[in-house]
């Protein structure tokens, strides 16, 4: 019988009894033939591979992550995660789509094509987010039709406006919804809860959402899956509590690991999802359990059922791993290819202008003055108690509080208080907005920031102690069509350039990650103190997650939903 490989001696991963099981692998066409003893007095192997014992384990599988988040393009992206054992990704492009809409969706799909990973796109199904920020694009039912009919689409991606589903039948959201169910009722919709619990969460899932990423606690987890609803754990969520859960319980069924965003510097140093698989063995799940739930169940969520298990006609994506324990990878291959030798140079193919000049040519601002960064307040005392977003180490969560400020000339005196200003910037040319707010926390404590990847509206946000600073950061954004920049007394102390759409880079993943690593280190020589800076950055207009936000329309109160003023009334 003739075979294009023979790969012998090794322990082969059973999915299906979940244990390894010593043999040979036949694979031909691209995918698996035959696993068991049999070897070359059967098959007649255009090449064989001598496993020497090592371990055979299917492609990892991420069914819940967002390219951008590491600012760089599908190619690089590809690039990054194949040396990490990740041969199948389900990338939701919703940062894409806030700034273009439906064509920023097909332009990632259309840059997806020729990578060696498999990249099988989730619709994003929140685009905006919320009625209360303006973005360059939306995706509409239409668009959902369009894409479903033209591309190969796995998914509706997380559905996150939680809020209006429970508290507004004919939202945006319940619309896509019900129109989800009547005419794509096959179609896996993911969702985005987080914190809810008992009535409010089987509401989402009787809407039709059935599974939540978001962090998890183990009642949460409980609640979810007695509900019906798959879990998706990111590494945040890896508590000693969570993993012991996850291994005590008959619940291998109902969960996977996902990475959801990862940025560039940790891609590049740390790994992908190998690392939450390397993460959970360390914490004691079994490495049979952690593989099973990095391969099987993911692949099985997304209805991939012809991948994410090592069985006669499913498609050859498997890594040979010298130690279960620590997963040292040493051979990546991609449809019975060889892709990646922990032992050969790792070269990156870099290729540039990947998308549409428009794309290139996304920021619509002028050049901002110092009088941008003005609190002009129409009150009548020369005091004010003002909302304040708090921000705290360990969570993009914030939280508010109050304070009172000075008022002068008709002025908030916020450069002579102790907190910093955030403001935003409407940045397509739509209608000018611009919003101003108060910080405090965990963030900087001296100069200023500016970025236009800021979720999920990506319009341009600046944080700052003082006005001439922020000046410098949000012009030099402009002037660069986008990107991240950390200014103090006068001078820029670091950029990332990120021409496409304003959130990414083309790059390579190596330059970005050492741009990402410096910037990272500026932020925090300012007094940003966080586990992740960048994320907590971003996330400061992001107007789904709790507690207090900021967008072009203004200060968010994510938990009710609603737009709330600076000045906090005596209601309040």
């Amino acid at each position: 019988m003739q075979i294009d490989m023979l790969v012998r001696d090794i322990y082969v991963f059973n999915s299906y009894f979940k244990r390894f099981i010593k043999g040979n692998a036949a694979i031909k066409d691209g995918k698996f033939y035959y696993i068991g003893d049999r070897e070359i007095e059967t098959f007649q192997p255009d090449q064989i591979i001598d496993g020497h014992g090592k371990y055979m384990v299917p492609g990892l599988i991420d069914i819940h992550l967002h390219i951008e988040s590491t600012m760089v393009t599908p190619s690089t992206f590809s690039y990054g995660v194949i040396k990490n054992g990740v041969t199948t990704i389900v990338p939701e492009p919703h940062e894409m789509a806030n700034i273009f809409g439906i064509s920023g969706v097909k332009e990632m799909i259309k840059a997806s094509k020729e990578c060696v990973a498999d990249m099988f796109y989730a619709i994003p199904s929140s685009v905006p987010a919320t009625s209360m920020e303006t973005t360059g694009g939306s995706i509409e039912i239409s668009d959902i039709d369009e894409l479903i009919q033209t591309e190969d689409i796995k998914c509706l991606g997380e559905i996150m406006n939680y809020y209006e589903i429970i508290s507004d039948p004919d939202c945006k959201t319940n619309q896509i919804l019900s129109h989800i169910r009547s005419r794509y009722p096959d179609l896996i919709i993911e969702g985005h809860v987080p914190k809810l619990l008992d009535l409010d969460l089987q509401k989402i899932a009787y809407a039709g959402v059935n599974s939540d990423h978001t962090h998890q606690t183990v009642e949460g987890m409980d609640a979810r899956i007695a509900a019906g609803m798959f879990l998706e754990i990111q590494e945040k969520s890896m508590t000693k509590e969570v993993i012991d859960y996850l291994k005590e319980k008959q619940v291998d069924e109902h969960f996977c690991f996902v990475t959801d965003d990862v940025m560039t510097d940790s891609l590049q140093k740390r790994g992908h999802l190998n690392v939450l698989l390397k993460k959970a063995i360390q914490m004691g799940l079994s490495p049979e359990k952690a593989i099973y739930a990095c391969t099987y169940t993911p692949a099985q969520r997304m209805r991939m059922y012809d991948r994410g298990t090592i069985a006669p006609g499913k498609v050859a994506d498997f890594l040979l791993v010298s130690n279960l324990e620590t997963f040292d990878i040493e051979q990546v291959y991609k449809k019975g290819e060889l892709v990646y030798e922990s032992s050969q140079p790792y070269v990156q193919v870099v290729k540039e202008r990947q998308f549409p000049e428009a794309f290139y040519q996304s920021v619509k601002l002028e050049a901002l003055t110092e009088d941008d960064f003005d609190v002009p307040l129409s009150h009548k005392h020369d005091r004010c108690k003002c909302r304040i977003i708090n921000v705290q180490n360990g969570s993009t969560f914030t939280s508010e509080t109050h304070d009172m400020l000075d008022i002068r000339d008709g002025k908030l005196c916020w450069e002579e208080s102790s907190y910093g200003l955030i403001a935003t910037f409407e940045r397509y040319g739509k209608n000018g907005n611009r919003a101003h707010g108060l910080i405090t926390g965990d963030v900087l404590k001296r100069g200023a920031v500016a970025t236009t990847y800021s979720h999920d509206n990506h319009n341009l946000l600046v944080i700052g102690r003082n006005k001439q600073d922020m000046l410098i950061a949000a012009n030099e954004v402009i002037r660069k069509q986008g990107g991240v920049c950390c200014v103090e007394d006068g001078k820029v102390l670091s950029m990332i350039p990120l021409p496409v759409g304003g959130i990414l880079s083309e790059e390579p993943l190596d330059i970005v990650s050492e741009q990402v690593q410096h910037l990272t280190n500026a932020l925090k020589s300012l007094g940003y103190e966080h586990y992740n800076v960048i994320m907590s950055l971003s996330t400061l207009s992001l107007p789904v997650s709790p507690a207090l936000k900021i967008t072009d329309h203004g200060l968010i109160n994510v938990n009710e939903g609603k737009i709330v003023p600076l000045i906090v009334s005596d209601e309040d």
